[in-house]
């Protein structure tokens, strides 16, 4: 179990109340800021908003979670688990060859039900970004996309609330309740469900190694695979986004 006895709940409270409260100011500002017209803000691509809308929930949960391991002494190996990396890799390998291909069939399947309701289909936010973001500025989402924002949401949802969840004794409430709660963070109907099912493979990993190191390189392959359709995209269709 990732949740260790010396970790103080209120300590592990005030960090998952600080990284959603720093989102969310993160997010007001970047709103404000765009409608002042703020220079480096007055697009979705532009580097303001790029910094805040990458960094206000991510870059919060590794400065904070790295105060929280240093308080209770628990280092990043104990938090990654003690299964070695290649049997990690390999396991994040066979997970993601089933996951991915449920995963488009879902994301297909949402965006026909979609169509046939007559909603409007919208893509995430992450790729907003990238499409509207300056060639140099893509450099550091696709970082973002593959380094940070694996290691950040695994720490978070796995690391913190789901091991949580386990520790109070919500087993149910740890797969089912996390993984909702990642699917619906994401904030994009289409991917919904996919999100959902990938949120559950990735608990499976977490529970299977005892760690989140296998957790962290399936999210960073699934998001890598992601960038590279949209990178290929970019250079073969550009005029179509």
């Amino acid at each position: 179990m990732l949740w260790k006895k010396s970790w103080e709940p209120e300590a592990v409270l005030g960090l998952i109340s600080g990284v959603i409260m720093t989102f969310v100011a993160g997010n007001v500002a970047a709103g404000l800021l765009h409608h002042a017209g703020v220079a480096g803000f007055k697009e979705d691509g532009s580097v303001g908003t790029v910094l805040l809308a990458t960094l206000s929930f991510h870059g919060s949960v590794l400065v904070f979670g790295a105060l929280l391991l240093m308080r209770h002494q628990t280092g990043w190996r104990e938090i990654l688990g003690r299964t070695s990396w290649p049997r990690c890799l390999a396991l994040a390998l066979a997970v993601l060859c089933g996951v991915t291909v449920v995963a488009y069939l879902l994301k297909g399947f949402s965006e026909m039900a979609m169509a046939k309701l007559h909603w409007e289909v919208t893509d995430q936010t992450a790729v907003t970004l990238i499409l509207n973001a300056k060639p140099w500025m893509r450099v550091y989402l696709a970082f973002f996309a593959v380094v940070l924002a694996p290691v950040g949401e695994e720490f978070f949802f796995r690391g913190l609330l789901f091991s949580a969840a386990k520790h109070y004794g919500w087993p149910k409430l740890g797969w089912l309740g996390v993984s909702l709660v990642f699917a619906l963070f994401h904030v994009n109907a289409p991917t919904f469900l996919s999100l959902f099912v990938f949120a559950l493979a990735l608990t499976w990993l977490c529970e299977k190694t005892d760690g989140l190191l296998a957790p962290i390189i399936a999210h960073s392959l699934f998001n890598l695979g992601g960038v590279i359709m949209l990178a290929l995209e970019l250079k073969y269709h550009p005029n179509d986004l």
